[in-house]
């Protein structure tokens, strides 16, 4: 099976899977128990998260650990159901991890402002500080998007945010370990992550929270993660992401230099048999490895099909379900007609991939497209 899908999830590292086979059964304890046990779990979390924390350039105590990206990206939300000023400004491209949650927070007063993006699916910073009210709370824009890969100018919209005493958060869930993550280069006063998008398990993830930065608990209980999120700690998750992303950050330059080299044979091998093909994005900030193609003669659930039949693994904006394919909003968002919006498909190669590799899968799609046209 050849996977090309690590947009999506990405398989666990061997050496993270081994040290937390190594602390689930060796070190059980409760975190937060005095004993030698607990201690000893205690020391792991907190070493994971010096190591969170150096990833991506802050300090420990700005970290909590979290249930997953998602989580994280709720807890920030949430919370400005606890304040006075209640309109939030995002893009029209965010993950539904984001838009969801600001459309159920309507209910609680909320307003929200969405930013449209240009055809290559970036955010212009003018028109956020154009729509900046007295009653704006916060600028939540996600670092890189997860269909078409567009990295948004994150230090402008932090320069913009602060300017007028607004917080900024941005989802990188899908940036760590293709690009460098800075915190303090970037300016963001919160960001989130998911340990499973960088060779980690899946259902734990972590939160930064800028020192000075006040939020109030989703998850009631105990006092675990600075009394922000209840709940005795998954010490075996918490110690796979902090190794994920130690690792991940370490190689970045190594991992972005494969991945890209990935893409470019594979835009380069596709276009030479199939020159009807069209890229979607922004080459010029575009997340490595991630290459989304329209195929105007094939519907993207053919390919889709096709291709698994084959042992090959890729995505589609669309959603499918029942029979029939929906189009993507967030390329509804970039302008893409429907009919080309259905015949779009989203590779992402990960780290282990090869150029080999991509010509299986561009031999693939030849046949499958040469057999369907039409």
């Amino acid at each position: 099976m050849l996977y090309f899908d690590h947009s999506a999830t990405t398989p666990i590292r061997k050496e993270v899977l081994v040290r937390m086979q190594e602390v689930e059964s060796k070190h059980f304890g409760n975190p937060s128990s005095v004993h030698r046990f607990g201690q000893k779990s205690r020391s792991l979390v907190e070493a994971a998260r010096r190591q969170m924390a150096t990833a991506i350039g802050c300090q420990p105590h700005e970290i909590i650990f979290t249930g997953g990206g998602t989580e994280a990206n709720n807890l920030v939300l949430w919370n400005l159901i606890h304040q006075k000023q209640k309109h939030v400004i995002t893009s029209a491209i965010e993950h539904p991890a984001v838009l969801k949650v600001l459309k159920r927070l309507k209910e609680f007063g909320l307003s929200v402002t969405l930013i449209p993006v240009n055809k290559k699916g970036r955010v212009d910073p003018a028109a956020i500080e154009r729509e900046i009210r007295p009653d704006t709370g916060l600028i939540t824009i996600m670092t890189a998007n997860n269909e078409v890969g567009t990295i948004q100018p994150l230090a402008e919209i932090a320069s913009i945010a602060h300017k007028k005493g607004i917080l900024f958060h941005s989802d990188a869930v899908q940036a760590l370990g293709k690009i460098a993550i800075n915190v303090q280069e970037s300016g963001v006063d919160l960001m989130s992550f998911s340990a499973h998008k960088f060779y980690g398990p899946k259902g734990v993830g972590a939160l930064y929270i800028r020192k000075g930065v006040h939020l109030q608990p989703l998850i009631i209980g105990g006092g675990q993660e600075r009394r922000l999120r209840a709940g005795t700690e998954n010490v075996a998750g918490i110690v796979g992401l902090g190794l994920a992303a130690e690792l991940a950050a370490g190689q970045v330059q190594e991992t972005r230099s494969h991945l890209d080299s990935l893409a470019f044979r594979f835009r380069q091998e596709f276009t030479r048999v199939y020159p009807r093909a069209i890229y979607n994005g922004d080459p010029e900030h575009q997340l490595p490895g991630l290459v989304n193609v329209t195929i105007p003669d094939v519907t993207s659930d053919i390919l889709l099909i096709n291709l698994d039949l084959r042992g090959i693994a890729v995505s589609s904006g669309s959603a499918c379900s029942s029979g029939t394919v929906e189009p993507s909003s967030v390329l509804k968002a970039m302008g893409i007609a429907n009919d080309l919006n259905t015949r779009t498909l989203r590779i992402s190669f990960g780290k282990d991939n090869t150029h080999d590799e991509v010509a299986t899968l561009v031999e693939a799609l030849d046949d499958i497209i040469k057999r369907y046209r039409n």
